[in-house]
């Protein structure tokens, strides 16, 4: 695991490195606990956090508190809190402040490898827990509610207009491959439609046979170019069926964000868009019109 330590004293900070380095934690030491909480801002790999109650310019309550509101968007972090002065209002007022655990300083080899274990343990169990409630359970791509959640993010990280432009997608006739070729050959066709959209930008499955990109620091041109190369892999595609192999293809619609926008409305003009796909032909990529950009036919 990386761990993070953070200690007034260098001497404290060596030692304890010296206690779990040997068991293969890759350890970040600090004495400068606004400098810790950066690193831990940066580096979402940081698995524990290990600090003393008094350091600066932090107080050791405070760190413990804002890593917590870190852990919230950055994923799982556990945090240990030592002082040498341990009695029962240090350990209630680091646990309400967002601690985990407690040691005393200096801890024992024994005793802190044994609670890094148990921090192990936790963090495994909390990341599972994080990815079945993220993830499709059929596809492995993004469930509606964290491709929100990431498209969000990417949105307020630059929210500029043309920074980030949205691809919503839908497979063709996708009730005719289920009717006539049964719904587990229908499973294969979702599969890979997910899997070759995956790596283009930040994929999710918004429910039955409809997905959605979103691509940070690209314009509508751009991402129209995107959803061609989509479109004609997905034509590409041929899956296996009872009668021989089964073609594929997927509609296409493109938005990009303006002033003064929401990710809901970005996605709700690319939903429209793909609607007029889907009226002009199917098996093309439509821009959000009111854009200016021409549909690109297949």
């Amino acid at each position: 695991m990386q761990i993070v330590i953070v200690d007034s004293s260098r001497v404290v900070l060596q030692i304890i490195a010296s206690l779990i380095e040997p068991r293969g934690h890759a350890v970040h030491p600090f004495t400068d606990s606004e400098r810790a909480l950066e690193f831990l801002a940066a580096t979402p790999a940081v698995r524990v956090l290990i600090t003393s109650l008094e350091v600066r310019p932090l107080c050791g309550l405070e760190l413990c508190w804002s890593a917590r509101l870190l852990a919230e968007s950055r994923g799982p972090l556990h945090v240990i809190t030592m002082s040498s002065a341990r009695n029962v209002r240090s350990l209630a007022e680091a646990l309400d402040s967002g601690a985990d655990d407690f040691i005393e300083k200096p801890p024992s080899a024994e005793e802190l490898n044994a609670r890094l274990r148990a921090a192990e343990r936790l963090t495994t169990m909390q990341e599972e827990l994080i990815r079945l409630a993220e993830t499709d359970p059929l596809t492995g791509s993004y469930n509606r509610r964290a491709f929100f959640k990431r498209a969000r993010a990417a949105a307020a990280r630059d929210p500029r207009p043309g920074a980030v432009s949205a691809i919503l997608l839908d497979i063709d006739h996708f009730k005719r491959i289920n009717d006539e070729h049964g719904h587990d050959v229908g499973d294969v066709a979702i599969k890979a439609v997910a899997e070759l959209i995956a790596g283009a930008g930040i994929a999710g499955r918004l429910g039955g046979e409809e997905f959605a990109v979103i691509l940070p620091g690209r314009g509508l041109a751009e991402a129209v170019a995107q959803a061609e190369r989509l479109r004609a892999d997905v034509q590409a595609l041929r899956i296996r069926g009872a009668r021989g192999p089964i073609a594929l293809s997927c509609s296409f619609g493109v938005s990009t964000w303006r002033d003064g926008d929401s990710v809901e409305a970005l996605v709700k003009r690319a939903d429209v868009a793909l609607y007029a796909a889907k009226g002009g032909g199917r098996n093309r990529v439509v821009p959000d019109h009111s854009e200016g950009i021409r549909a690109v036919a297949g």
